[in-house]
């Protein structure tokens, strides 16, 4: 048996104001992304910013739907936008934060597997990584460096690719 470990590598910050200002932009951003969210039925609303290598930003806010797995979440809906738009650009930095009307956010919302998923999958494809930015609203935000310290155990299938 070999015993094996995960460094976990991720910057915190206490506020937007230590963050570049080109960070601090794309935070504000994921937070105008949340007045398009669409969630009547957990009144969670969750926006995201993606900064491409061509300068353009786009972005992406919760879509839920009566059937609860009809929906999407605010980094899918962006990063397909980007898949759909603008396939030759790369996603450099994302921003994402959440709002709720029935209670207080603390702390940093990350994303749900399945997000990070398709994260490392954009990663992998255009063979860089993404910086992320987990903006907890009037708090504290969690940066990182590539999807891998997110997602240690991505599913990768080389042979699916031919």
């Amino acid at each position: 048996m070999d015993q094996k470990n995960f460094v976990v590598s991720y910057q915190t910050f206490k506020s937007l104001n230590e963050l570049s200002a080109s960070d601090q932009e794309l935070c504000l951003q994921a937070e105008e992304a949340l007045k398009s969210s669409y969630s009547p039925y957990s009144n969670f609303k969750v926006g995201a910013a993606l900064k491409l290598s061509n300068e353009e930003v786009v972005t992406g806010s919760n879509q839920e739907n009566v059937a609860y797995p009809s929906g999407l979440c605010a980094e899918r809906v962006a990063l397909f936008t980007v898949g759909a738009a603008y396939p030759e650009a790369t996603v450099q930095a994302m921003a994402i934060t959440a709002k709720s009307s029935n209670f207080v956010i603390q702390k940093p919302v990350t994303s749900c597997g399945a997000c990070l998923q398709v994260m490392a999958e954009f990663e992998q494809k255009q063979k860089q990584e993404i910086e992320v930015l987990f903006y907890c609203m009037g708090g504290e935000i969690i940066k990182v460096k590539g999807i891998k310290n997110l997602l240690p155990f991505v599913f990768v299938e080389e042979r699916l690719e031919r």
